[in-house]
């Protein structure tokens, strides 16, 4: 698990009960794919009052669909917020990178070129894959 970079709310509404918490830098996260989709788990730690835990699991067409509707709402965003346009954009670019097929090295043959070789990743390329698969 990594601690939170930021801040995260979650609120469970039931028809009778209304649960809230949120998740600060204190926290932590645990992100990753499996089989069937995206799992997300932040955990609070502490004594029995403060301890948290939410686990959710996204199967791959629901999240690619909330993945669609965040970027159909990102006008919402105040153009001034750079940092966060910013980090957003170099995020979802690392995501499109990572989802790319493997790359295949040809060999040179006869003085030919060299095709599909993973190791022309330019370094920033290579950070964001990083990121990525943390």
């Amino acid at each position: 698990m990594k601690p939170i970079p930021d801040k995260a709310e979650v609120a469970l509404e039931y028809p009778d009960k209304f649960y809230i918490g949120t998740f600060e830098r204190s926290a932590r996260f645990d992100a990753h794919l499996d089989q069937t989709g995206i799992s997300l788990t932040l955990h609070r730690t502490g004594d029995a009052e403060t301890r948290r835990s939410v686990h959710m699991h996204f199967h791959y067409a629901l999240f690619a669909e909330i993945l669609r509707d965040v970027a159909r709402t990102v006008s919402a965003m105040p153009p001034q917020d750079a940092d966060h346009r910013q980090a957003l954009r170099e995020t979802a670019k690392a995501l499109y990178l990572s989802l790319e097929p493997p790359a295949r090295t040809v060999r040179k043959v006869g003085g030919g070129k060299k095709a599909d070789d993973a190791s022309e990743m330019t370094p920033e390329e290579e950070v964001l894959l990083l990121h990525v698969l943390e």
